[in-house]
C-alpha cells in the first residue's frame, strides 16, 4: 500500500483512438481510404468479433487526442491548492499529438516532479505516452530521468513504486476479481461514466466533436483524484477529518468550474452528491 501522502500529485487520464495514419503505414492500406474505413479496418485486424467489435488495438497504432489531470500541490505551511486542467481545453481545436505529449511529460519533468497517480495506467497510459512519444519525435529528458537514490526525486519507471501509482494495480485480484475504474468509483460513491463511455471517443472524434472527449476525459480524471483519495484515507494518510476536508476543497473547485459555465463539471458534482447518500456509516 502508500507509504506517504505526496505533497505534489497529477491524477491523471488518456483518451485516444484509433490512428488511421498508422493503420494506412502498418497495414498497407490506401492513402484514399476513408478514415472511418481504415479505422474498421485496424478492428477487424485486431480481432473484431460481433460481441467485441470494438477490439482493445495496440497502443503504438492509436493516436492520443486528450490528456486531463487533477493537480494537487501542498505547501510548507499545510495550505492545499487544487485544480484540474486538460490539453486541449474545452472547445479548443484539435492540439497536434507531438505537442500535446510533448507538454504533457515536460511538464511532469519539472522539478519537483509530482507524483502521478492513474488508474490501469501502467498497462494503458504510460506505454502509449512512451510510444507514441517516441513515434511522434518528442524528446522529455525530465519525465524520463531516473534518480540514482529514492530521496532524490521520483521515478515514474518502477513499477510499485512511489513515483507512479497505479491504482487498478494496487487494488487488483486475479482475473475477474479485478474491478474496472467504474465499478470501483460506484460502489465507493464516486462517479463513474455517465453519458459517455470509451467505446463512443471514436464515434465522437469521427464527428469532429472534441469538445465532449475532452469533457469525459476531464471527468475521468476527477473519479481517478477521488478514487486517490479514498486510497489514501484507506492506508491512515489522511484522518476522517482531513479526508472529509480534502473532499470538500474539490467540491468548492467544481462549483466554481460549474458557475462558470462548464456543465459537464456541474452535472458531475451533482452525481457525486447523488452517490455520497448511498455509502454506509463508516467507522471513525
Amino acid at each position: 500500500m502508500l507509504k506517504q501522502l505526496a505533497s505534489h500529485v497529477w491524477a491523471f487520464d488518456l483518451e485516444w483512438v484509433p490512428d488511421p495514419r498508422a493503420g494506412r503505414l502498418v497495414y498497407g492500406l490506401p492513402e484514399n481510404l476513408p478514415d472511418a474505413e481504415v479505422i474498421a479496418e485496424m478492428w477487424q485486424r485486431g480481432g473484431a468479433t460481433a460481441e467485441d467489435p470494438q477490439p482493445y488495438l495496440k497502443t503504438v497504432l492509436c493516436r492520443v487526442v486528450s490528456v486531463a489531470v487533477v493537480i494537487r500541490k501542498q505547501g510548507d505551511d499545510g495550505e492545499v491548492q487544487l485544480d484540474l486542467r486538460s490539453l486541449p481545453l474545452p472547445g479548443d481545436p484539435v492540439l497536434d499529438e507531438a505537442t500535446l505529449i510533448s507538454r504533457f511529460l515536460n511538464g511532469l519533468g519539472k522539478t519537483p516532479r509530482p507524483q502521478l497517480v492513474g488508474f490501469n495506467s501502467q498497462n494503458a497510459d504510460l506505454p502509449i505516452l512512451l510510444q507514441r512519444g517516441i513515434a511522434c519525435g518528442v524528446t522529455a529528458p525530465g519525465f524520463c530521468a531516473r534518480p540514482n537514490k529514492p530521496w532524490e526525486g521520483q521515478d515514474y519507471f518502477v513499477r510499485y513504486g512511489e513515483g507512479h501509482v497505479d491504482l487498478k494495480d494496487l487494488v487488483s485480484g486475479w482475473g475477474k476479481a479485478t474491478p474496472s475504474m467504474h465499478e470501483l468509483a460506484q460502489v465507493s460513491g464516486i462517479p463513474g461514466k455517465m453519458e459517455t463511455s470509451g467505446l463512443d471517443v471514436v464515434t465522437l472524434w469521427l464527428e469532429g466533436n472534441l469538445r465532449a472527449i475532452v469533457e469525459y476525459n476531464q471527468c475521468d480524471a476527477l473519479t481517478t483524484y477521488l478514487l486517490w483519495l479514498r486510497t489514501v484515507h484507506f492506508a491512515g494518510l489522511l484522518s476522517a477529518e482531513d479526508y472529509t476536508s480534502e473532499q470538500q476543497r474539490l467540491r468548492e473547485l467544481l462549483e466554481g468550474r460549474a458557475v462558470r459555465g462548464e456543465e459537464h463539471v456541474g452535472r458531475y458534482l451533482q452525481r457525486w452528491n447523488e452517490l455520497s447518500t448511498t455509502l454506509p456509516t463508516t467507522p471513525r
